[in-house]
């Protein structure tokens, strides 16, 4: 890359400013000048020409003294055309004149009849005259110019100038030795052209070195220790699994809970974390390893690699030994089904241990859940729960409005789906529980032994005084490693654990690979996508269920209404035993629905991203992308509700044609790279088409019935 050292003076710049301005008067001044001539010298040989036709074939130039003007005229115009554009723009101000007096010569020797010698002597001396001052100036004008974009066409300068010395050489070797005016001139254009840079006056920037096309190099974003070097975690759950009495620290009474339920062996993500939680609570939940603050944990695992269990275990191990009831650990889920999932796993843990869970979501009325909490007595309000599980907007309900409801010995805050949670910032529940939680003794109204500060700096006067650690676990499987988002969180010291991509090298060793900025799959995943129109999709769909007889179905859409109308289309059309999941079902409705699903009672469950975060659906076979997903963690959370738990599974996408190019570079930008392209033939749907439109007939008139039903 060419740099430039540039002197910056005011004298400079100002005497640079007026030469410029005088130069592009001159060249305006001679252009007009060139011009007026060739007008001039246009209407002359207009005039001559015609009293040249009536004389006949005599003057018509073919007398000795016309031939040599119009032969130089005919070869120069001739010798205008075959040189390249740049060099004509270059040229132009120097063959103009040239031209013109040649003319000149050639048309009084015709009229004057005289001696073809003297003539030529004659006409030789004027026309140096005349060139000598045109060249002049137009020298003078070429050398501005070009000084002017020295600095940028300097390297392309000397390739051009040889180029038009070889072109000069052979024009010379074609000329004859009556256009010696002509050749005279082209011998002086390169050596012009190579004088003008090195007599070309001092210019005010100075090139330092040369221009070098170098790649451009891809600027890697700085990440924070943590972020950048985190505990790597296998994604190959058949091949890394762990067997449980192998994992230490775990209470006797759990390790016959998870025989009871059949769990011998850990996942990879359950090995590491667990051992992690219970670390950072070994000297009891009243302060943390060494007497110093816990550090805060995040999860980043793929989809059915139990992430669940990882923090359900070390949490009911800890708050085993708990003597008075008190709210010790929160955990905030995104939806009501996944939260129902997690208390139902906390309910089994817990059972026979005297620890108490309660779910908080909404489906059941406020007052109720109220009395599930608290309970008051004479001495003031006592919690009712060591496990507390609920959705965000349901948790700040309580949080303002519960009299009694208190965080203030809160030891375990854990966000399952922690991405959702910090997309939905906005709702400020993550700073309400936090402030909720630091309330000083004034404020929660009750006199406690061990009173929580804010954390801040460790002095001894904060060292005196024990208080209860508040410790954040974060847990996602598309968990975001934007630090800006992150620091929303205010984590302390946090630790990352994330999965790893593993690929196989020829002689069958594996290589880690960075994961920053990509998402891990599961591993017994097949991923394929089907181009396809807009009117063909309920067709592809039919075909799958019917044709191919696909089985254990869960199918995608990207709204409710459009979910509630492809289950009518599917139930007019028959042969198909279909279901509908989305917001417009009662709770208790869509609990019964998943259950026959479960169940197998029900092959193609429609639904919208309502079951698409978290929740563990048994036995899915399919999963279909109806409506392609915009986002890729949308993509990501839809596909893994397959292939859970080191199972095997299969996800269709039907991609429209115009959607198929964005949808691959999204898929490509996230580091996904084995999804397979599923063409259908327009032939294998045509049995179908004819059952469709009647279908499609019932479709119309059910949806009619429905407006009348909502207008009534």
């Amino acid at each position: 890359m060419a740099l430039f050292c540039i002197r910056r003076y005011g004298a400079e710049d100002e005497r640079e400013e007026e030469e410029e301005a005088e130069a592009e008067d001159r060249a305006r001044v001679l252009l007009e000048r060139l011009q007026q001539q060739a007008r001039a010298r246009q209407l002359k040989k207009q005039r001559e020409a015609q009293p040249q036709e009536r004389e006949g074939p005599g003057g018509e130039g073919l007398s000795p003294g016309g031939e040599p003007g119009e032969g130089k005229g005919k070869r120069k115009r001739d010798s205008e055309e075959q040189p390249s554009a740049h060099r004509q723009k270059k040229l132009k101000t120097k063959q103009q004149p040239r031209s013109s007096s040649e003319e000149r010569a050639g048309t009084e020797e015709a009229a004057d009849g005289s001696s073809p010698t003297k003539k030529k002597k004659a006409n030789r001396r004027k026309s140096k005259v005349q060139r000598e001052r045109t060249e002049a100036d137009s020298e003078e004008y070429i050398k501005q110019q070009e000084n002017k974009n020295n600095f940028k066409n300097k390297s392309n300068k000397r390739k051009k100038t040889d180029e038009e010395a070889q072109e000069d050489e052979t024009g010379r070797k074609e000329s004859s030795e009556k256009a010696e005016g002509n050749q005279t001139t082209k011998e002086e254009l390169p050596l012009v052209a190579s004088g003008e840079e090195a007599n070309c006056p001092p210019s005010s920037m100075m090139i330092l070195g040369d221009y070098e096309e170098k790649p451009v190099q891809k600027v890697q974003p700085f990440l924070p220790q943590w972020l950048a070097q985190p505990k790597r975690v296998q994604k190959r759950i058949k091949d890394n699994l762990c067997p449980v009495r192998d994992v230490p620290g775990i209470h006797p009474r759990l390790l016959k809970k998870l025989q009871m339920n059949g769990i011998e062996s850990f996942f990879p993500v359950q090995a590491e974390v667990i051992p992690a939680i219970l670390q950072s609570a070994s000297n009891g939940y009243l302060m943390g390893r060494g007497g110093y603050r816990p550090k805060d944990i995040c999860v980043s695992a793929p989809t059915g690699s139990g992430k669940t269990l990882s923090f359900v275990i070390p949490i009911v191990q800890v708050l085993l030994d708990r003597v008075v009831c008190h709210v010790r650990a929160l955990v905030v889920l995104p939806t009501k089904e996944l939260a129902q999932q997690v208390s139902k796993v906390f309910n089994v843990y817990t059972d026979g241990t005297g620890l108490k869970v309660v779910l908080i979501t909404g489906q059941k009325s406020f007052a109720k859940e109220q009395e599930m909490l608290v309970q008051k007595k004479v001495t003031g309000y006592c919690s009712l729960a060591d496990i507390v599980v609920a959705t965000p907007g349901r948790l700040t309900d309580h949080i303002n409005q519960t009299p009694g409801f208190s965080l203030t010995q809160l030891r375990f805050l854990i966000v399952d789906e922690a991405d959702r949670m910090i997309d939905d910032m906005h709702q400020n529940c993550l700073n309400q529980i936090v402030k909720a939680a630091f309330r000083g003794e004034n404020d929660s109204g009750s006199n406690m032994l061990f009173q929580r500060t804010k954390p801040g700096p460790v002095t001894a006067a904060s060292s005196c005084s024990p208080q209860i650690p508040l410790q954040k676990l974060l847990f996602s499987a598309t968990l975001t490693q934007d630090p800006e988002k992150l620091q929303q969180l205010d984590l302390f010291q946090p630790r990352l654990f994330t999965s790893v991509y593993s690929e196989k090298n020829g002689d069958g060793t594996e290589t880690e690979q960075d994961t920053n900025n990509k998402y891990t799959l599961p591993e017994g995943l097949s991923q394929y996508y089907v181009p396809c129109d807009l009117n063909s999709k309920p067709l592809l769909l039919l075909y799958f269920m019917l044709k191919m007889e696909f089985t254990r179905v869960l199918c995608f859409t990207n709204s409710r209404e459009a979910s509630h109308r492809l289950f009518l289309l599917v139930q007019a059309f028959g042969g198909v035993t279909v279901a509908e999941f989305s917001s417009r079902l009662a709770p208790n409705e869509r609990k019964r629905t998943m259950k026959e699903f479960e169940q197998g009672k029900i092959q193609l469950l429609i639904s919208t991203d309502a079951t698409a975060r978290g929740i563990d659906v048994k036995r899915v076979n399919y999963v279909i992308n109806y409506d392609a997903p915009q986002f890729i963690r949308t993509y990501i959370h839809r596909v893994g509700r397959t292939a859970r738990a080191g199972e095997t599974g299969v996800a269709f996408s039907l991609v429209l044609r115009i959607q198929e190019r964005r949808f691959l570079q999204m898929l490509r930008d996230a580091g996904i790279q084995d999804i397979k392209k599923h063409p259908v033939k327009g032939n294998s749907l045509k049995p179908l088409v004819q059952q469709y439109e009647g279908a499609l007939c019932k479709l119309e008139k059910t949806v009619k019935n429905e407006r009348a039903q909502r207008r009534a």
